[in-house]
Formats: structure tokens, sequence, C-alpha cells
């Protein structure tokens, strides 16, 4: 094993991820913008869950406030009031889902439409029920309590999600994709007639994706911290260690996907079919608490869902790096699995 020949790939990878400017700058650019894009959508000008019609109403001559509808439904933070001028406008939003319940704005009873088939509908029934009924008829027969400690946003919930899918997507198809297209165009063929062996190549490959998405992973929660001032709850050198960890492991999935084949095409399907289910099932965008107990089986088989896990534990919930001993250890382990891996099958032309 050389160590200079390592070095000359390393150096020579990085500059040629650096000098493609648009993968650079969209490596940086995309997870941004999906979080600034939800940091508008869930900020408190624009919070509301719920979306309610209501009609026959001029939306340019009515004002929400002047609704003959229960001052409930119109003072309400998580709804958001619609307004229609006719009925055929109205039931076409609701029959696609546009809008959860309509409401008529007319009339001594409250008449209203939903979907059977829309979960957000039933709720919103109970909360137009419920605005009917007065406050003090409430108070005699339940209690809220208030939650202690300190609340997690949403959006800090959530930016862990997107900077974990950034470097899956980057970790697959850096790695993965652009070794195929290597053997394709011939580029390793001529690497094999020179003294450099399959673990120089593909240590060399790995150590410089992993600084490169480590780099553009910290321009990133730089850049987004500045703007919406993320919580850290934990300490900064564990979710470092973590981020390290997990990026180690996803760039060595890329590696098996690189060990073999010469069809682009085919490769950025499979790579395809590994990231779109490792997206949802991780909890990237939404958790899968409550879902079916073979789900959950199949989330636990998957790196992202562990980098995840320790990742918000710590940022989220002040978690040390012993309380996710457990995440880091199934990381390396898999990091290992994926590293013999690709290691044993790899092949310079086919």
């Amino acid at each position: 094993m050389s160590f200079k020949r390592m070095w000359a790939l390393f150096v020579a990878r990085n500059f040629e991820f650096i000098r493609d400017r648009a993968g650079f700058g969209w490596n940086i650019l995309f997870p941004f913008l999906i979080v600034a894009g939800f940091g508008v959508i869930f900020s408190t000008d624009s919070s509301s869950e719920f979306k309610m019609g209501v009609f026959p109403v001029n939306p340019d001559k009515m004002t929400v406030m002047a609704l003959k509808i229960p001052e409930k439904l119109k003072t309400d933070d998580h709804i958001k009031i619609v307004l229609f001028e006719t009925f055929d406008e109205a039931i076409d939003k609701l029959l696609h889902h546009k809008i959860d319940i309509l409401l008529e704005d007319k009339g001594p009873k409250l008449r209203y439409w939903i979907s059977d088939s829309s979960p957000k509908g039933w709720v919103m029934e109970k909360v137009a029920k419920e605005a009917v009924i007065p406050e003090d008829i409430f108070a005699s027969r339940v209690i809220k309590q208030q939650i202690k400690g300190e609340q997690i946003r949403y959006i800090d919930w959530l930016f862990p999600g997107i900077l974990g899918m950034n470097i899956m997507f980057s970790s697959l198809f850096g790695v993965g994709y652009v070794i195929v297209k290597y053997r394709r165009n011939g580029v390793l063929k001529r690497l094999k007639a020179t003294p450099v062996t399959a673990f120089e190549y593909l240590t060399a490959q790995m150590i410089s994706r992993v600084m490169i998405l480590l780099s553009t992973s910290f321009l990133v929660w730089f850049g987004c911290n500045f703007l919406f001032s993320f919580k850290m709850q934990g300490s900064y050198f564990d979710a470092f260690v973590i981020f390290l960890a997990g990026t180690i492991c996803l760039v060595s999935l890329g590696l098996i996907i690189a060990c073999r084949g010469t069809n682009e095409e085919l490769t950025n399907g499979i790579i395809n079919f590994i990231c779109w289910p490792m997206m949802f099932l991780s909890e990237v965008w939404f958790s899968i608490e409550g879902t079916s107990a073979w789900v959950k089986s199949v989330a636990k088989v998957l790196p992202l869902t562990h980098f995840l896990s320790a990742t918000r534990k710590i940022i989220n919930d002040g978690a040390t790096l012993s309380q996710v001993s457990s995440e880091i250890v199934i990381l390396v382990v898999m990091s290992l699995i994926f590293l013999s891996i690709g290691s044993i099958f790899f092949s310079w032309t086919r």
C-alpha cells in the first residue's frame, strides 16, 4: 500500500469535484433551499395545518371575521380559511383534498361537507362540532395539561433529516455513479495498468467524498443556522462524530454499487431504488411511529435510520456519545461490511 499514490488520487478527486462548479454549488444550494422552503412554510405566519373552505362568499368583498360561522373557527391559528364563491368550485377542491372541510356561510345550523377518505376531514369534523358547543360545558369535563420542558420546532427536527438526505444522495451518486461512469469510459482500465491497487483507489475515493460531504454539510449548517437559529442541545463535537460515522457508512454503501457494472442508466435506477425507500423509512420528512411492526423492522436495516436517530438525539435532546453508542456501533459495523464487500467484488473493467 502506497500512501503517496493514495494522496495523488485523493487530491485529483477533490480538484475534479471543485472544478465541477454546478455539482459543487448544488450540493450546498439544494439542502439550503429545502430548509429555507420549510422554514417559510412552517413560519408563524403560515403555520396552518388544516384548510377550511367557506361558501358562498365573494373573496374580494368579504372578510373572514364577517363570516357567519362559529367564532372559534375564525380565530383558530391552526385553521386556514379559504373563501369560495360557488358550491361547485368548493366541492371540487374538497374532492381533490385541497381543503379538509367545506362549510356553508348561512342558516341557523352549521352545514358542512367532508371527504370520508381524508383523515384531516375527520379531524376537522370534530373541530367544527366542538365549535358550536359552549366553552363552559368542557370546563367541568376536561383538564388541559401543559407540556413541561422546551418544545422542539418542526424545522429543528427536520434539519438533521435534510442534511442526512443530502449526504445519502451525494454518497451514492458521487461514488457509485461516478466510478461506474469511469469504468464505462475506460478511466479505470488505464488505472489498472498503473501500480495503483483497488484498495488504494477505493480508499482515496472514500476519504475524498467524506471530507467533501462534511465540509459542504458544515457550510449548509452554518448558513441555515444564521437564518433560522437552530437550537443545539448537545455537543458540536458529538454531532461531528455522528456525522463522520454516518457519512463513512453511506459512502461505503456507494462503494458496493461502484464495485461492478458499466451501465450508467442501470446504476442510476439502482441508486434511486435504494435512496427513495431509505428517505421515507428513515424518517427524513416524518416519523414512522405507529406504523406496522414490519415497516419498523425494515427501517432498522437501513444505515440512514441509525444515522438520523443518533443525530436527532444529540441535536434535539442533548444526548451524549455514550447514549448513542448503539447507533455508532451499528454504523461502524455496517461500514466494515460495505467496505469488505466493495473491495472483494471490485473490478477495474467489468
